[in-house]
């Protein structure tokens, strides 16, 4: 009996595996969101995000735990930043920035990933912004599949955590003008933190129905 209570769920396990087929899903723009926020004199944050992006992943909605072939790839522009400030969005547009002229998307894609429970996914990858690229990683959580219209969906929510300084985003402001210890922290280092958190709430629509 304990044998047995082994075994099957080791067939059941290999027979997933072996009939595992990573299937192409297509981001749909629509209703996603790419996010971030970063500090703001110490103190507080300013929020934005980009509207315009794509993008694929390779999945099994079948076979979640199969990450082998699982990879993900994606493609924002650069000019579509949106923090709600015009005279903000175009700074952040300019070379002191994004320099989105030189520079007109920023991308992501997968070198490997891994799952213990087909749900929850750690993916490493390179993610390249104002032309450099490094290496980071995405904590990643698979919310399950729906059907609309005829077209099957994957919605994914992720975050990460990165410095801007690392990708030669160092422009700052240390014009601050504070007596509070925040304000004068701020006027110290810049009025800009460095620690980006980036988020992503992603349905994917599946590649196959949309033909």
């Amino acid at each position: 009996m304990k044998v047995a209570k082994i075994l099957i769920p080791l067939v059941f396990l290999l027979t997933e595996l072996a009939l595992a087929k990573p299937e192409t899903w297509v981001i749909d723009q629509a209703h996603s969101k790419v996010e971030f926020e970063i500090p703001h004199l110490i103190i507080s944050s300013v929020e934005g995000r980009f509207t315009e992006f794509s993008g694929e992943i390779m999945f099994d909605s079948k076979a979640t735990k199969n990450v082998k072939k699982f990879s993900v790839s994606t493609e924002i522009q650069a000019g579509s930043i949106n923090t709600g400030n015009d005279k903000r969005d175009q700074h952040l547009r300019s070379p002191d920035f994004f320099n989105v002229k030189k520079h007109k998307t920023l991308t992501f894609k997968s070198s490997t990933i891994s799952s213990k429970d087909g749900k929850i996914y750690s993916i490493v990858g390179d993610l390249t912004i104002a032309g450099v690229k490094k290496l980071v990683i995405l904590d990643v959580k698979y919310l399950g599949t729906a059907e609309l219209y005829g077209v099957k969906r994957a919605i994914f929510k992720a975050s990460t955590e990165i410095n801007r300084q690392d990708f030669g985003l160092s422009w700052n402001d240390g014009e601050t003008k504070s007596t509070s210890v925040a304000g004068q922290i701020a006027e110290a280092t810049g009025a800009v933190g460095d620690q980006v958190t980036i988020t992503l709430s992603i349905q994917a629509k599946r590649a196959v129905d949309l033909k």
